[in-house]
């Protein structure tokens, strides 16, 4: 496990070297040496509470909606088409798509959608795959 600290928090070409945070379960494999690798890369690790199983299924369903709301409907052609899309889904997920769990609201609205006058307009993101229906300010 060392090894992989070591490996995953190289300035070059490590999977952690953009990153801050590195979430965790408390399993004994993540030893005081391992966390100390990762903060000598400058890369903070921290352990997820004790006895909280959930946490774990709703990672899984954050994963399931991105992939299939989005990752399965599109070709990829590398890392920049990934964080493209990803980026455009994300906006859409926040400030576009309506949530059934908080009452069929947006959560962040933004302030030149909220007009309830004019003609209603189409906003497509990812080549139509994404679309809000919004009014125009009359």
């Amino acid at each position: 496990m060392n090894q992989i600290a070591r490996n995953a928090t190289m300035d070059d070409c490590g999977a952690l070297r953009d990153c801050r945070y590195l979430l965790h379960d408390r399993d004994t494999k993540f030893t005081r040496s391992f966390q100390a690798i990762l903060v000598s890369g400058r890369v903070k690790p921290l352990a997820l509470p004790a006895r909280s199983p959930n946490l774990n299924a709703y990672a899984e369903r954050r994963v399931r909606s991105v992939k299939e709301e989005c990752l399965l409907k599109v070709i990829l052609f590398g890392e920049r088409s990934l964080r493209r899309a990803l980026s455009n889904y994300v906006d859409h997920f926040h400030t576009e798509r309506n949530h059934q769990g908080k009452g069929n609201v947006l959560l962040f609205p933004r302030t030149t959608d909220r007009h309830r006058e004019g003609p209603v307009r189409c906003r497509e993101r990812l080549g139509g795959l994404l679309r809000y229906y919004h009014r125009e300010a009359a």
